[in-house]
Formats: C-alpha cells, sequence, structure tokens
C-alpha cells in the first residue's frame, strides 16, 4: 500500500514548521521571564521547591528561569537586527520613478 501526499500540500509543509519553530522560539524568552517572575514573587506556601536563603534575594527556581530567558534571547535580537536593519536602508529612487 502506497500512501502519497498532495504535492501542494507537501510543499507548504516545511514552511509551516519553520514559521511554528520560529514563534515557539520567540515566545520563550518573555516565557521564562514570566515564570522567573511569579517564582520570585510567588506566595510564602510556595515554598515547596526552593529553599530561600538569607543571603540569595532570588530563590534557585527563579535563578534557573532568570537564566533560560537570557539563553533564549537570541531569536529577539535577530528578530531586532533584522528590523533595525532594514529601516536604516536607503531608500533610493531611479531616474525612471
Amino acid at each position: 500500500m502506497t500512501i502519497s501526499a498532495a504535492p501542494e500540500k507537501a510543499a507548504s509543509s516545511p514552511r509551516a514548521t519553520i514559521d511554528a519553530a520560529g514563534w515557539l522560539g520567540l515566545a520563550v524568552a518573555p516565557t521564562c521571564a514570566l515564570m522567573a517572575w511569579i517564582s520570585a514573587v510567588g506566595s510564602p506556601g510556595m515554598t515547596m521547591c526552593s529553599a530561600a536563603s538569607a543571603f540569595a534575594p532570588i530563590n534557585d527556581m527563579a535563578l534557573m528561569y532568570v537564566l533560560m530567558s537570557l539563553f533564549h534571547l537570541s531569536p529577539w535580537l535577530k528578530l531586532l537586527s533584522a528590523r533595525s536593519q532594514h529601516t536604516t536602508t536607503p531608500v533610493t529612487q531611479t531616474e525612471g520613478d
């Protein structure tokens, strides 16, 4: 038994996968930043995973989420870099226009 996909569906599938991966890559940094804030500000009853010491103003989970957020900033930096290059590119008009 042979199963074949429609040609137009097969052609659009890799692009959709790339777009979904791009959106997920952009979603990681703000999600981790939000989780860091939640675990740092969390209520006093939420101390099941952390043993906050008097020396560290931030608990271990919040620190982990902050580091994850920093490590996943590269898609945002690439996006901002591409936008800044696009906006600083001079628009030249040719004689025929």
